[in-house]
């Protein structure tokens, strides 16, 4: 059985503006998600953990600067990590910045059970166009559906499908690829034509609405393990269903 921790999730949102809300909306949803959690530690100019004493008037400060910083519980022994990472035009879809919103959890029941809830709580807190969480395991297979070899394009493993290039795909809107829990928005959903009915049967079974009109929708019961050959095969199946992730639905 492969380690799968720790839960990674990444959502990919409109670049941050200055004074941007944001910020503070994603840090409060992830702590709403997660009860008992507290996001105030940073990481200081000489690379230490420091206590952030005003957390909010600090991420304010931030914002106002039109940054996401690097934010923690402090805990060493149960790391819960967020951050955004901007991304530039010339490497996005459409040739708009967005924002990449990245945070790691353990892997644990807690965490597993309301891994829907946190996904959800980031990319909605990000007015985000769509995201994933993925345990590690089986994420770093799926970076290799867009990783260039020597030779030139990807080389997936497992018999997955090779990926475009985010700035080769053509619009925001569309998901770069897959994960265990794939959040869409309206217009996200829309894009790749989720849902169908008649195709969309047992994704619809491990789906929801969220409050702004997307979808929260779940490949597996278990967090996605690409060693399980049901796993693998549930994950093959969602990119023949929609084609246009990952760019492949143009030539």
């Amino acid at each position: 059985m492969t380690t799968q921790g720790p839960l990674l999730l990444n959502v990919y949102a409109p670049g941050l503006a200055r004074d941007d809300n944001r910020t503070i909306a994603t840090v409060h949803g992830l702590e709403r998600a997660l009860p008992g959690l507290r996001l105030d530690w940073r990481v200081t100019e000489k690379r230490q953990l420091a206590v952030v004493p005003q957390r909010d008037a600090w991420l304010t400060q931030e914002a106002a600067r039109g940054e996401f910083p690097f934010i923690c519980n402090g805990d060493e022994r149960y790391p819960v990590m967020l951050s955004g990472q901007p991304e530039s035009a010339y490497v996005s879809p459409g040739g708009q910045p967005q924002l990449r919103v990245h945070a790691k959890l353990p892997l644990d029941a807690a965490v597993i059970s309301a891994a829907a809830n946190v996904l959800e709580a980031l990319a909605e807190g990000a007015n985000a166009f769509w995201g994933q969480a993925t345990p590690d395991g089986a994420a770093l297979d799926i970076a290799y559906q867009t990783a260039p070899t020597l030779e030139g394009p990807p080389s997936p493993r497992r018999g997955l499908p090779a990926l475009k290039l985010f700035e080769h795909i053509r619009s925001p809107e569309i998901p770069y690829y897959l994960g265990w829990l794939n959040y869409w928005s309206e217009a996200s959903a829309r894009a790749i034509g989720f849902p169908d009915p008649a195709r969309d049967t047992e994704l619809l079974s491990r789906s929801r609405r969220t409050a702004t009109g997307g979808w929260i929708v779940q490949l597996t019961e278990a967090p996605l393990d690409l060693d399980d050959p049901a796993h693998l095969a549930a994950l093959k199946r969602a990119y023949e269903r929609f084609p246009e992730i990952g760019g492949r639905g143009v030539p």
